[in-house]
């Protein structure tokens, strides 16, 4: 059967009600998915309300839930904030760049015993680029490398989750760690719901 193409986005609420009909059944089709979030052309004024930035560290801000099926964020990177190398706990994990850069460092996956991880691939993503991974692919570590520059992107989960498995470079270790917020829809949430959290 055809699929039928997709009208362009005009907007990010466009993505989200084109997000909401393509997840109203269980399939994921990766291709259809990552074509509407390139399609999308980075426009501040929609996003920069959700765009929370903390001093310290990357911070993740919801956008949309999707009826429990998927979760739409804005991930806020300052000068020199990354991501610990993590999965994405079964999980299909799309990102879009919407301000400035950042690298991406795939691994594969640790083998038995302690283990130094090894990389697979390096991406630098630019402005409007999109890139997928899930834990087929490998674990990653997402950064922005720049000291002058702020970095924004957007995530989609599917389906979400609250916990995932972070890595330790050097050794193979890893340990589980709960996901958080920093701000719904646009509303920081209060600070002891939002401790460190490891993924991206």
């Amino acid at each position: 059967m055809e699929r039928t193409e997709m009208p362009k986005p005009q907007s990010l609420e466009d993505v989200i009600q084109a997000l909401h009909r393509i997840f109203a059944d269980d399939k994921v089709d990766v291709d259809e998915v990552q074509a509407l979030l390139e399609s999308y052309q980075s426009n501040s004024h929609e996003w920069l309300k959700y765009a929370k930035f903390d001093q310290y560290r990357y911070t993740r801000n919801l956008v949309d839930e999707g009826n429990g099926k998927f979760n739409l964020m804005i991930l806020c990177w300052g000068e020199g904030h990354g991501s610990s190398i993590h999965d994405h706990a079964d999980s299909h994990c799309f990102l879009k760049m919407l301000q400035g850069q950042l690298k991406e460092t795939i691994f594969n996956w640790p083998g038995e015993g302690k283990k130094e991880l090894t990389k697979k691939k390096e991406t630098i993503l630019q402005e409007n680029q999109c890139t997928y991974i899930n834990d087929s692919i490998g674990v990653h570590r997402v950064e922005n490398v720049s000291h002058t520059e702020v970095a924004v992107s957007l995530h989609l989960y599917v389906p979400p989750f609250d916990s995932c498995h972070c890595f330790d470079e050097r050794s193979g270790h890893k340990k589980k760690v709960r996901v958080t917020f920093t701000s719904k829809y646009g509303e920081r949430v209060p600070l002891a719901n939002a401790v460190s959290q490891e993924n991206n």
